[in-house]
C-alpha cells in the first residue's frame, strides 16, 4: 500500500508552496450524449445518465425531451418539451461537441421519436436505445400511439436494451424465460437493430439472466449473462444506468460485447448497494465503482491499524503458526482484487502485502459479507480444540466451511449473534486449519480477538 505525504491547509505536499499561477493541465474524456427526459427524483432519466457516464470516464452531454414530476413513489406529472427545442439542444451539442456514443431514453411521444431519428440521421457514432415505455413504477411514459413510430429508431440502433415489458410491447411475444428472451432479442434484431440486449429482471428466479443477441453477418449469435439476484425492490433507474454505462463505453472504443459484460456487473452492484433514499423503492447506485475505488484509501488505513494491533504479540495465544493475516474491504469490495491486506511475519513487524492479501481469508470475507454486508475487517486464526472451545464458551457462531461466492450450507437463521455469522473455517491448501474472525470495524475485531484470546489463554 503506498503512503501519502502529508498535506498542508493549502493542500501543497511536503510544506512546499505553490507557484502564483499553475500550469493548465486538462484531460480529454470521450464524449457521450444522452437524449432523455429529465427524473425530478434524480435516480432516473438525464440525471442517471450524466451521473453514470461521468463514473465511467465519460463526459456526458444531454437533450432533455420533457421534463416529469416524478419521485421513488411514481410519476405525477410529464411535460414534452416542444420539437423545435429538442432539436435545437441537439444541434447545440453537435456543434461544439463529438460524442461518440448517443443514448436514448424516454421519447414520450411519436414526435419526438421521428425527431430523434432525424437529428441522427448524420450521426456516424453508437446508438444505445433504450426504449423507455413503463416505469419500474408501473407508470406509462410513452403514449400507446408512439409505440409504431419506434421501429425507424430500432433501426437506427447499435444496441437495444428493453426490459421484458418493453421487448413484449415490440415484438408482440410473452417474454417470461431466457428461451423467450432469446427469441424476442432475434426479432428485435430482424426489425433492424444490429444488437438487442433483453434484460431479464421482469422474469422470475433466483438468478437474474440478461440476454444479448446480436447480428452478425447472415448468422445470429446469443450470449447470456447471469448473476444471483438481489433480493430488493429498489432498481429505480436501473434502465437508464445500465444503458448509459454501456455507451459511455462504447464511447471510449470498448468493443460491444464488452461493454455490455462490464455494464451488467456494474449494474449487479448498482442494485445490490442501491441508494436508499425516498419513501418508495430506492434508487441504483450509479456511482458505485467510483466509490468503491475511493474507499480503497479508508480500507488500505483500516488494515494498517489493524497490523499495527495485531504486531504487538497480545493475542499469541491464538496466532496461526505462520503468523496473522488482516484484512479490510470497502463497504462495496465484491472481488479480493478489491480488498486490502496487511500482515506481520513476527510480534514485531508489520508488512504490508498486495491488494487482495491471504486469498483464503480474502474468500472468507467475502462470503461472510453474503450474510452480512457491514463486515468490513477480518482476521486468520488459529483454529484447534482449544480456540473452537473458546469459540463455543463465547456462545459464537460455529465456524462453517466457506467459499467465496457459494452458500455455507448453514442458513443465517441457524447461527447465533443475531442470525449473522462472523467466522468461517479456512482449510487452505498446505497450512493447518484456521477460522476467519470479521468484524464491522477494527475496535470490534480486537475487542472480539481479545475475548477469544483471554479465553484461550485462561
Amino acid at each position: 500500500m503506498s503512503h501519502h505525504e502529508p498535506t498542508d491547509r493549502r493542500g501543497s505536499t511536503g510544506g512546499r508552496e505553490p507557484p502564483g499561477r499553475r500550469q493548465y493541465a486538462p484531460v480529454s474524456p470521450p464524449v457521450a450524449l444522452t437524449i432523455a427526459g429529465s427524473d425530478s427524483g434524480g435516480g432516473a432519466g438525464i440525471q442517471a445518465d450524466l451521473k453514470t457516464m461521468e463514473a465511467h470516464g465519460a463526459f456526458g452531454t444531454s437533450v432533455v425531451t420533457a421534463t416529469t414530476a416524478q419521485n421513488t413513489v411514481g410519476v405525477h406529472d410529464v411535460h414534452v418539451l416542444p420539437i423545435d427545442h429538442i432539436a435545437a439542444q441537439y444541434d447545440a451539442v453537435i456543434d461544439d461537441f463529438a460524442p461518440a456514443a448517443v443514448k436514448t431514453g424516454m421519447l414520450a411521444t411519436a414526435d419526438v421519436i421521428e425527431t430523434v431519428v432525424d437529428c441522427l440521421a448524420a450521426f456516424e457514432g453508437s446508438v444505445v436505445v433504450d426504449p423507455v415505455m413503463v416505469a419500474a413504477t408501473g407508470d406509462r411514459l410513452l403514449s400507446e400511439a408512439a409505440e409504431t413510430a419506434y421501429d425507424a429508431l430500432i433501426e437506427r440502433a447499435t444496441l437495444l436494451t428493453p426490459n421484458v415489458d418493453e421487448a413484449e410491447i415490440l415484438t408482440g411475444s410473452t417474454v417470461d424465460s431466457p428461451e423467450a428472451a432469446a427469441a424476442a432479442g432475434e426479432t428485435l434484431v430482424e426489425q433492424g437493430a444490429d444488437a438487442a440486449l433483453v434484460k431479464g429482471g421482469h422474469i422470475a428466479g433466483d438468478r437474474v439472466v440478461d440476454t444479448l443477441v446480436v447480428a452478425d453477418g447472415d448468422k445470429i449469435q446469443t450470449e447470456r449473462f447471469s448473476h444471483p439476484r438481489v433480493d430488493t425492490e429498489a432498481t429505480h433507474g436501473s434502465g437508464c444506468t445500465l444503458s448509459s454505462a454501456i455507451a459511455a463505453r462504447l464511447a471510449a472504443g470498448e468493443s460491444l460485447h464488452d461493454a455490455v459484460a462490464a455494464g451488467v456487473a456494474f449494474m449487479e452492484r448498482a442494485v445490490r448497494y442501491g441508494i436508499d433514499v425516498g419513501n418508495g423503492p430506492g434508487s441504483v447506485h450509479h456511482l458505485v465503482g467510483l466509490r468503491e475505488r475511493a474507499e480503497r484509501v479508508d480500507a488500505g488505513a483500516a488494515a494498517d491499524q489493524f497490523a499495527n494491533r495485531l504486531a504487538v504479540g497480545e493475542f499469541d495465544a491464538i496466532a496461526p503458526v505462520d503468523g496473522f493475516a488482516c484484512i479490510a474491504a470497502t463497504p462495496y469490495s465484491e472481488s479480493a482484487a478489491e480488498l486490502v491486506g496487511s500482515g506481520r511475519t513476527s510480534a514485531d513487524t508489520a508488512d504490508t502485502v498486495d491488494v487482495g492479501g491471504d486469498s483464503t481469508l480474502a474468500d472468507g470475507l467475502l462470503a461472510l459479507r453474503e450474510h452480512d454486508p457491514t463486515l468490513r475487517v477480518a482476521v486468520r486464526c488459529r483454529l484447534d480444540n482449544a480456540v473452537d472451545d473458546a469459540i463455543g464458551s463465547l456462545a459464537w457462531p460455529k465456524p462453517v466451511l466457506l467459499a467465496a461466492g457459494e452458500e455455507t450450507g448453514q442458513s443465517p437463521a441457524d447461527t447465533r449473534n443475531n442470525g449473522v455469522p462472523f467466522l468461517a473455517r479456512s482449510e487452505p491448501e498446505g497450512q493447518s486449519v484456521s477460522v476467519v474472525l470479521a468484524a464491522p470495524d477494527v475496535d470490534t475485531a480486537i475487542e472480539r480477538l481479545a475475548s477469544l484470546s483471554v479465553v484461550v489463554s485462561s
